[in-house]
């Protein structure tokens, strides 16, 4: 393939083949499942002061570490658990971030005892997809008055590292929003799935 005949893709993705994978399969597309994004919102998380490449590179580390993501399997996680995984050099070993995976999970568990976790978080947008139409990915905010609104749900019922910044970042990734830049190849592919 020459390099006319690469896809347009949005200015933040690198040559990286895996970052690319990302962009193009999951990024902005929508996502019901209530274990899937509480596993993307804990990845968020730890992705506060680092790069996502950094993060989406462990994930299947983090996969390993933290029982698949199973709410319940983490809950139950003790203090011996946090010490394992802090010598655990596939994961990023910061304690509160670890410990935030396990609080995380029993605030889920929480929220789930009442609702769904998935109409937990679309609650936030009206249960739609907010399409952007940025011709630059630049001009998208790190933050809006959603992102503010979940973060403080969030964090009254209980999650850490759930700032407005990274609550954007997962709507995003999520496909709460579709902030794909429009001359990006996957912008119209994400706009016919974006729930209406």
């Amino acid at each position: 393939m020459n390099f006319l005949d690469r896809p347009i893709r949005c200015g933040w993705v690198s040559d990286d083949i895996e970052y690319q994978r990302y962009h193009d399969t999951v990024w902005g597309r929508p996502e019901l499942d209530s274990k899937k994004l509480f596993a993307k919102l804990c990845l968020d998380g730890q992705q506060a002061g680092l790069s996502w490449i950094t993060i989406l590179k462990k994930q299947k580390n983090y996969e390993r570490a933290f029982y698949q993501f199973e709410p319940e399997k983490i809950a139950s996680m003790t203090d011996k658990d946090v010490e394992r995984l802090m010598q655990d050099s596939g994961i990023v070993r910061n304690r509160l971030k670890i410990q935030s995976i396990i609080t995380n999970a029993q605030a889920y568990l929480n929220i789930a005892s009442t609702m769904a976790f998935s109409d937990y978080i679309w609650q936030f947008t009206n249960h739609k997809t907010i399409t952007n139409g940025w011709s630059d990915y630049r001009d998208a905010p790190v933050s809006t008055d959603a992102s503010k609104a979940m973060s403080k749900s969030l964090k009254k019922d209980g999650f850490k590292f759930v700032g407005e910044t990274i609550c954007y970042a997962f709507m995003q990734a999520a496909g709460l929003v579709n902030d794909h830049a429009t001359n990006c190849h996957c912008y119209e592919s994400v706009r016919s799935l974006a729930r209406k």
